[in-house]
């Protein structure tokens, strides 16, 4: 197939309607893999919805990768991009073919020494240095989605392939799956993972693979104190930012989750279930089983919260039913002595009047008198009794009171 003719057809297919213009780009690059001729056009976007051109060169690669998922490969694409791909949008297609293949062919994964090898030939200068990027972002994605943090660490910060990058190290992308080994490793610190996401985080080029990364690393962290809350900000400024996708909102529903929101949790994956039916994505399958797995968890956390605080409520209520018993029974055992005091001080006068009364020979007012000092003390012995009780108690009804 000459140049002309693939150019009228994606041409073509700019005016279709999306599944027309999905099937034309498949059979273009389809027919340009079988002739083994690599696209001849140029490239000036990464939009995998509306660039036809853009999407036939995407189905071109990923079928290359396919085919031959190794850092050879990776330094062919490279190369083409260098000829065919816009000064402007070098960056993020190279972050789209380079993270997305790496991500598709995680199964291969080649050793640094192999990869060094590959990148020694392709020779030195500007070019270079993109094309030691390119690779070591094919490399990343590969480890970056089996979560091999230590060896995605040293990679980035050791092997000849990343130094090999130059200057091109310090774009956001690289720092950001530093911030993301760093926070899945279990030798490096959560404050120096903080600092490398502040820094992509805080950065002018940042793109959207570098918010997905920086978030990716903060849901699948080593757990750590605040993990939730510094997931779920993160995640919804990037919602705010890109409200169509997906991804963000996926990862918000993971912060959200963590913090215990269950309903603003699910509300957020069915969110992404819903945008990544309709995304253009070439992992959508695995993608939803993740969210499907993603979605039980949350129901499930979002259950056992609502067993939780019946359980909750149900102590809380027996505790306080516990406590009314105790004070019940204090109460009843003071008025017990209460009532024992004066029935003892009442016998007692009671048996001392009779003694009084039916003895002795004392004049009639003198046994008054001497019975209504009798009676005095008696009133005044039960009163002593009943008032010490209650100043012995008062505390302890104060206690009770204040745990009520």
């Amino acid at each position: 197939m000459d140049a002309a003719t693939v150019i009228a057809r994606l041409d073509e297919a700019r005016a279709a309607d999306v599944r027309a213009r999905d099937r034309i780009c498949d059979e273009t690059a389809a027919e340009l893999l079988a002739a083994g001729t690599p696209p001849a056009f140029e490239v000036r976007s990464a939009d995998l919805r509306l660039d036809p051109y853009f999407m036939c060169a995407d189905r071109y690669w990923r079928q290359r990768f396919l085919q031959r998922p190794t850092a050879a490969t990776a330094i062919e694409c490279a190369r083409w991009m260098a000829d065919h791909v816009t000064v402007d949008s070098w960056g993020v297609v190279a972050e789209q073919w380079a993270l997305g293949n790496g991500f598709l062919n995680r199964g291969a994964v080649e050793s640094a020494d192999q990869l060094a090898a590959v990148v020694d030939g392709a020779g030195t200068g500007t070019e270079t240095e993109r094309i030691a990027f390119f690779v070591t972002l094919f490399h990343a994605g590969k480890l970056r989605a089996n979560f091999c943090f230590e060896e995605l660490h040293a990679f980035l910060g050791f092997s000849p392939t990343s130094v090999a990058a130059g200057s091109l190290r310090n774009e956001p992308v690289f720092v950001a799956l530093q911030s993301f080994a760093a926070f899945g490793s279990r030798t490096l610190t959560v404050a120096h993972a903080a600092e490398l996401l502040e820094k992509v985080w805080s950065a002018s080029g940042r793109t959207r693979h570098t918010v997905d990364i920086c978030l990716n690393g903060l849901a699948f962290a080593a757990p750590f104190p605040g993990q939730g809350e510094l997931l779920r900000r993160y995640a919804d400024e990037a919602v705010q930012a890109h409200p169509g996708d997906h991804m963000f909102h996926a990862r918000l529903a993971t912060g959200l989750h963590l913090c215990g929101e269950h309903d603003a949790a699910l509300e957020n994956i069915d969110t992404a279930l819903a945008l990544l039916a309709a995304s253009p994505t070439a992992s959508l399958g695995v993608l939803q089983d993740q969210y499907l797995t993603k979605r039980d968890a949350i129901q499930e956390g979002r259950l056992r919260a609502l067993r939780d605080a019946e359980q909750q409520r149900r102590w809380e209520q027996q505790a306080a039913a516990n406590a009314q018993l105790e004070r019940s029974l204090h109460t009843s055992s003071v008025r017990a002595v209460e009532v024992v005091a004066v029935f003892t001080a009442a016998i007692a006068f009671a048996v001392g009047s009779l003694q009084v009364t039916l003895t002795g020979k004392l004049p009639l007012s003198d046994r008054l008198w001497l019975l209504a000092a009798q009676g005095a003390g008696l009133a005044l012995f039960a009163l002593l009794i009943v008032g010490g009780t209650w100043l012995i108690t008062r505390s302890h009804h104060q206690r009770d009171r204040g745990t009520v």
